[in-house]
């Protein structure tokens, strides 16, 4: 670090991290006791505090850029301000960049403007100093932001899964035992390749990271906004070895090669406490392993931020706010199901309620909420436990999923005892949900009496602001789609993908909800106690005001949320 200029001289490397530090505590983004824990850890390691911090979970690398743009008094650079081609190309190569973690973001004879991941380095300074022969004016970068800006300038030559590890003699991973697959999983190279894989997927936005063995080597995917794309393949030598890593980390037992296992990695990236929910299989050509990412600070629980608002909004707040009753979630596996419970939960989480869950598996932790891990293995299933929690006087109580009729009621025991139940079904629509139940074997008086409504909901990907384009489509298709009803009369705007570098050239970034809400009013009760079919359950609840999931999404469509292929996608089979 570059001590920061002072009238008396320059201060001393401790005294201004020390300020930093001190200035992170001051702004709430850091307990005085864990900066007092890098401190000490600074005086016994070769890192500066502006690496410690990160590695350790205790400051993401935004809050701590924008710590240092305020203690430095410079300008914090946004992924927005990254040149869309390379500057000084021709004197400054792409390896020292990603050694000094610096970018050049535009020159001129006299000056380079400076992106640093650290500006208090004084040796990246000297050194474009020195090459372009110009002055130089730093500014703040996110360390993430910057690495990804360079990549895109410059390619992947220096930051291949290939180059990440050494050239070695191929394995026969077959006749690997225990030990030595914990030796080969426990080498330098293993474990910064399984680290690069997970920080590139957490970059990249991804939910998830496929790692699929193949007859000649190991498949790496990442799904971003629901689309997988394959990334850069690791040398196939490493194929064991790489699973064995991941199963370490999630703590499995690596020598049980032939059996599916499940496990759970805490780990810190960038600043940011990742969660990631590991299933390994076996496969012809070997184990492969499904890493879910779970970003406790990317996801917001509240119901604007998941796409639901307006009448949807109000008709499930009407359904969820009932003292007692069941509430009913419903979709495809991947549909945000399991979120959408965790806002209602969010939402009716208050200190005179005592709100109880059981999961399969714990996703998010929630605070004031006692969650509970099925366990079939031990026979803690969901019947099981929830016979157990009606003797925990709880308000409230969230079922995961509903998969048998114990479970189902043992639920609508809790709802017609004052209790009010929050769980999710696998069906195609809301009405389908209330077939399902009565296909289960539960009778029809008990579900009229107890269940309030159920939602239903896909989830679409939503065009990126910065480059979507409007299209006027054709009469014909506005027609077909049915969208003059939607009160845009025929002279219809809609949104098409394109592609820049904020969404990756995907032309789209993140998901929204498209939503359905099904309210059972006495009209819903009629239907169900002569055993009607979902379709006329459907016509029923729209006639009586219920958007459908088409509906919802066409109109997000309308307003440029998404576009029309997207929600058909989802909605065919409703």
């Amino acid at each position: 670090m570059q001590a920061k200029p002072t009238q008396g001289g320059v201060q001393a490397v401790e005294s201004v991290e020390r300020d930093l530090g001190d200035a992170l505590v001051r702004a709430g983004r850091l307990d005085a006791r864990a900066l007092d824990r890098a401190l000490r850890l600074r005086s016994e390691a070769t890192e500066s505090l502006i690496e410690i911090l990160p590695r350790l979970g205790l400051v993401s690398e935004r809050d701590l850029a924008e710590a240092i743009a305020e203690y430095l008094n410079l300008p914090l650079v946004g992924a927005r301000d990254y040149p869309n081609l390379p500057v000084l190309e021709e004197r400054i190569g792409a390896r020292f960049l990603r050694d000094s973690h610096v970018l050049p973001l535009s020159a001129d004879n006299e000056a380079v403007v400076l992106a640093m991941a650290d500006p208090f380095s004084s040796f990246a300074i000297d050194a474009v100093r020195l090459i372009t022969g110009r002055a130089i004016s730093p500014v703040v970068a996110v360390p993430a932001e910057l690495e990804a800006a360079i990549e895109r300038l410059y390619g992947r030559d220096q930051a291949s899964a290939t180059q990440l590890v050494e050239v070695g003699a191929e394995t026969d991973e077959d006749a690997l035992d225990a030990d030595r697959l914990k030796d080969l999983a426990s080498e330098a190279p293993v474990i910064r390749l399984v680290n690069h894989f997970i920080a590139r997927a957490i970059e990249q936005r991804a939910s998830d990271i496929h790692m699929e063995p193949t007859d000649d080597g190991l498949r790496v995917r990442y799904r971003i906004d629901g689309v997988l794309h394959e990334v850069d393949s690791p040398p196939s030598r490493l194929r064991a070895a790489i699973i064995s890593r991941v199963k370490i980390m999630a703590r499995l037992n690596i020598a049980e090669r032939r059996l599916p296992q499940d496990g759970r990695i805490k780990m810190a990236v960038r600043g940011v406490p990742i969660d990631l929910r590991v299933a390994t299989v076996p496969t012809m050509h070997g184990e492969s392993a499904v890493m879910r990412l779970l970003n406790r600070e990317a996801v917001r629980l509240d119901f604007a931020s998941l796409g639901i608002a307006g009448a949807n909004l109000d008709a499930f707040i009407n359904v969820l706010e009932r003292p007692h009753g069941i509430v009913l979630v419903t979709g495809p596996t991947g549909s945000g199901k399991t979120t959408t419970l965790y806002a209602s939960l969010v939402r009716l989480n208050t200190p005179e309620r005592k709100i109880l869950s059981v999961e399969d598996p714990i996703e998010y932790q929630l605070n004031g909420i006692n969650q509970i891990q099925v366990k079939p293995g031990i026979g803690l299933d969901f019947a099981s436990i929830l016979r157990s929690l009606l003797r925990h006087d709880p308000d409230i109580m969230m079922v995961g999923e509903i998969r048998d009729l114990e479970t189902a009621e043992i639920a609508v025991q809790a709802a017609l005892t004052g209790h009010l139940v929050l769980s999710t079904l696998h069906t195609n629509s809301a009405a389908a949900s209330i077939t399902r139940l009565l296909d289960m074997g539960l009778r029809e008086f008990l579900l009229t009496s107890t269940v309030n409504g159920a939602a239903a909901q896909r989830l679409v990907r939503m065009l990126c602001r910065h480059c979507r384009q409007p299209f006027r489509p054709m009469p014909e298709l506005v027609d077909q789609l049915d969208l003059a009803r939607y009160g845009a009369g025929r002279d219809v705007t809609l949104y098409q993908p394109k592609g820049c570098p904020e969404c990756n050239g995907s032309g789209y970034y993140g998901r929204t909800s498209i939503f359905e809400v099904l309210t059972v009013d006495d009209a819903i009760r009629r239907l169900v106690l002569r055993h009607a079919e979902a379709n006329e359950l459907q016509r029923a609840a729209v006639e009586s005001g219920m958007r459908s999931m088409y509906d919802d999404g066409m109109m997000k469509a309308l307003a440029g949320e998404t576009t029309v292929e997207e929600v058909l996608k989802v909605t065919r089979d409703t």
